[in-house]
């Protein structure tokens, strides 16, 4: 099997479509198809059924996804390895990272980098922590710094980096903003607005709530941080943001309660040989490194 075909296989796979794959690869939807019968015919079965305008695996699909994934991280893995040995700090550099790391966190250090090692092609995804956590474990992606997970899994290296103060936030004029310490029972009492129910935050700020017997009366939910702003701004409800976020429209409550901190950070793949790019890379986020997240590791 030729990696070209892997990929053409993969593509069609996760895209559900022959077109899009092939906008993906930059290649014909011809090229495309040719490669899928050329691997087809190498194993001696159909891997996608073609129902009207509908693609999906049929069971020889299913079998060889997962071994086509392996097969292709194998294949990256060992040409870093072999491009590792010329002790360059150049090539591409997969890494993924949350909107609000991405725009309060990493440009100081992103732009020292760039300028450090000019022959690095960066890659810069931006998803939500949890996509980017997968992605990592799949071998999609080298590197991702994100909202690190409450259980980390142990094939993942997880370094924190920095660790967010979660303020308990809301407008001016919204009525919390009159009690001088107001408690969680009396924020249960408003609508909140907060990250999506499958996120890191949202767990952490489920778990110190479900800790003392409350439910967490969720008007509206949004991934995106900064929009969370907006609409505590113009009074939709109260919230939890980092300190970075706290500014002049939003009145931060002085809540009878212990703070919730987050923390941030990397990860990579224990068993992923990583480029000079990524270890130029890791270097540079370890001397980033808080002094505050050092002690949460510790």
């Amino acid at each position: 099997m030729d990696t070209q075909s892997l990929q053409a296989f993969l593509a069609v796979a996760e895209s559900g479509s022959f077109s899009r794959a092939a906008e993906q690869l930059h290649l014909t939807q011809p090229a495309v198809s040719k490669r899928i019968a050329a691997l087809e015919a190498q194993i001696g079965a159909r891997l996608f059924d073609r129902i009207g305008r509908s693609i999906g695996l049929t069971e020889a699909g299913r079998v060889l996804l997962p071994r086509a994934r392996q097969i292709l991280v194998m294949v990256d893995d060992s040409r870093r390895a072999l491009g590792n040995l010329s002790h360059d700090v150049a090539g591409s550099l997969t890494l993924a990272t949350s909107h609000h790391i991405g725009l309060h966190r990493l440009p100081p250090l992103l732009k020292a980098y760039t300028r450090a090692h000019p022959g690095v092609r960066l890659d810069l995804h931006f998803l939500d922590s949890e996509e980017a956590y997968q992605g990592v474990l799949d071998g999609e992606l080298e590197i991702a710094v994100v909202t690190l997970a409450p259980h980390p899994d142990p094939q993942l290296e997880v370094v924190p980096i920095w660790v967010d103060r979660l303020c308990f936030v809301c407008a001016p004029d919204h009525p919390l903003a009159a009690l001088p310490h107001p408690s969680l029972q009396a924020l249960c009492a408003h609508d909140a607005v907060l990250p999506g129910p499958h996120t890191f935050t949202r767990g952490l700020i489920e778990a110190r709530f479900a800790a003392a017997g409350l439910r967490l009366p969720v008007a509206l939910s949004t991934n995106y941080l900064e929009t969370l702003k907006m609409m505590v701004a113009i009074g939709l409800g109260w919230s939890l943001l980092p300190e970075r976020l706290v500014a002049g429209e939003l009145h931060e409550l002085a809540i009878d309660h212990p703070p919730i901190h987050r923390p941030l950070g990397y990860l990579v793949h224990r068993s992923r040989t990583l480029s000079n790019a990524a270890r130029a890379m890791l270097a540079a986020l370890e001397q980033a490194r808080e002094p505050a997240a050092k002690t949460a590791a510790g």
